[in-house]
């Protein structure tokens, strides 16, 4: 949120102050700080649930949308920040609307529908970008639109004998069977019947006479095909129907997550991840946020015994721990369970690094596995600025301080250099919390950190 860096970081130290005076578990949904989010897809890859979003740009009143990003974690708690991999200009023949896509691997590639504007027409369709890696880049797979109906949210599935299918719509319901390559399709765009019982009934509005709205969420779980889409605009909420197949008869089963969330729009994504199942949805939970300034959210649910969804609620504090952080390896700084006044942007050493960290500035890590206990902490950092620090703090931003390390004047904002300091009272399973200090402003960035034992 560059533009209003300074009212963020004035807000979010005063709401800080705020909830550490009314209890000593902070919030940790929406699971991303720094910018706003929304539309979530997850993806399950080799042990880790990567994100995709779109991103709402600052003070936005529309739409505005002109990226997407990627997160990932392998606890379902702390958040790594991979920047945009994938943006309006990958697109050649599109001119706006970043909006809700996914992603999905196949054969060791990464393919990702998106909606956009075509330039040609005016009109949106569904274009893919493809990569060799879940974070990108992404490039622009066939260098047209793979399929134009005017109308927006893909969401994609390989089902069990290996077929695909690409879901979109609003206000219709399409899909198509996608080739084994993922980028073009065979049957032409087939149209799902919309019937009040595969999809609830709406009242008063005789254009619309089911609940289905947009964004649908198509998925196989235990034989059951399940559809989790947004229902009645406006405001919206989540509810879904299922399937014996991928393409039908739905049967309306109800509402997975009321109208609630200062957010006019929602819009799901469902995975299983390490033996739990999480829900995934936006809000407009952050401040400044709103229907067009969302922030992407998740809970931890469990299925019903007979496969079917219970209604889920919107939390502030998120799902439990699925695993835990090693702190004896390195740690990109961009990763977070909760930020406070930081920024990321891209790394001179490869990837991203945390920047612009100001006095009070600060970053929790949850559900850290110290053991025995910490010695050393080191971090890569930069500055150009002396007298800057890193406290490292453990039951809250301003709780028990294990060790402070000293940021030298690097020279410049991308002139990286390591620095370390003795830590102490570090043992066990416990949040963490890096607190940046000093006098002034923008005092210091942060490539990566890492204890030893």
């Amino acid at each position: 949120m560059t533009t209003k860096r300074r009212f963020w970081t004035a807000t979010a130290a005063v709401v800080a102050v705020l909830l550490s005076l009314i209890a000593p578990a902070r919030a940790d949904n929406p699971i991303v700080q720094h910018i706003y989010t929304a539309d979530p897809a997850p993806l399950v890859h080799n042990g880790r649930v990567y994100l995709y979003t779109g991103h709402d740009e600052d003070g936005s009143t529309w739409f505005t949308m002109k990226e997407w990003r990627v997160w990932s974690s392998a606890d379902m708690v702390n958040w790594t920040d991979h920047g945009s991999p994938m943006n309006l200009a990958t697109f050649s023949w599109a001119k706006q609307d970043a909006w809700a896509g996914q992603a999905i691997e196949r054969n060791g590639k990464f393919y990702w529908y998106v909606p956009v504007v075509t330039k040609a027409t005016g009109r949106p369709a569904i274009g893919v970008g493809v990569s060799d890696s879940p974070t990108g880049p992404f490039r622009d797979a066939i260098g047209r639109p793979l399929v134009e109906n005017g109308e927006i949210d893909p969401s994609v599935m390989i089902d069990d004998d290996g077929q695909a299918y690409l879901y979109w719509g609003n206000p219709n319901l399409s899909y198509v069977r996608l080739n084994a390559d993922m980028t073009s399709y065979s049957g032409g765009i087939n149209r799902i019947q919309l019937t009040t019982a595969g999809f609830g009934t709406r009242t008063g509005d005789p254009n619309r006479p089911t609940l289905y709205e947009e964004g649908p969420w198509v998925y196989k779980r235990n034989g059951l095909y399940y559809n989790v889409f947004a229902a009645k605009c406006c405001s919206e909420f989540i509810a879904y129907s299922t399937a014996p197949g991928p393409t039908g008869p739905w049967t309306y089963r109800g509402t997975v997550m009321p109208t609630q969330g200062n957010s006019f729009t929602n819009h799901p994504g469902i995975v299983d991840f390490k033996g739990g199942s999480y829900f995934f949805y936006h809000n407009g939970a952050l401040p400044g946020g709103g229907g067009f300034t969302r922030s992407v959210a998740v809970e931890k649910f469990s299925y019903n015994s007979d496969g079917t969804i219970p209604t889920i609620t919107m939390s502030t504090t998120g799902p439990p721990a699925a695993d835990t952080l090693n702190p004896y390896v390195r740690q990109e700084g961009e990763t977070i369970a909760w930020g406070s006044g930081v920024e990321t942007e891209p790394s001179s050493e490869g990837g991203l690094n945390l920047s612009h960290l100001n006095n009070g500035d600060y970053v929790k890590l949850k559900n850290v596995a110290f053991g025995n206990g910490a010695r050393t902490f080191t971090a890569r950092v930069s500055s150009t600025v002396a007298g800057s620090s890193i406290e490292v703090r453990s039951g809250g931003p301003t709780g028990a301080l294990a060790g402070t390390c000293s940021v030298p004047n690097t020279g410049g904002w991308q002139t990286w250099a390591t620095a370390s300091c003795s830590v102490s009272g570090l043992t066990g399973t416990r949040d963490l919390y890096l607190r940046f200090a000093g006098g002034g402003s923008y005092l210091l960035n942060v490539n990566w950190w890492q204890f030893s034992a």
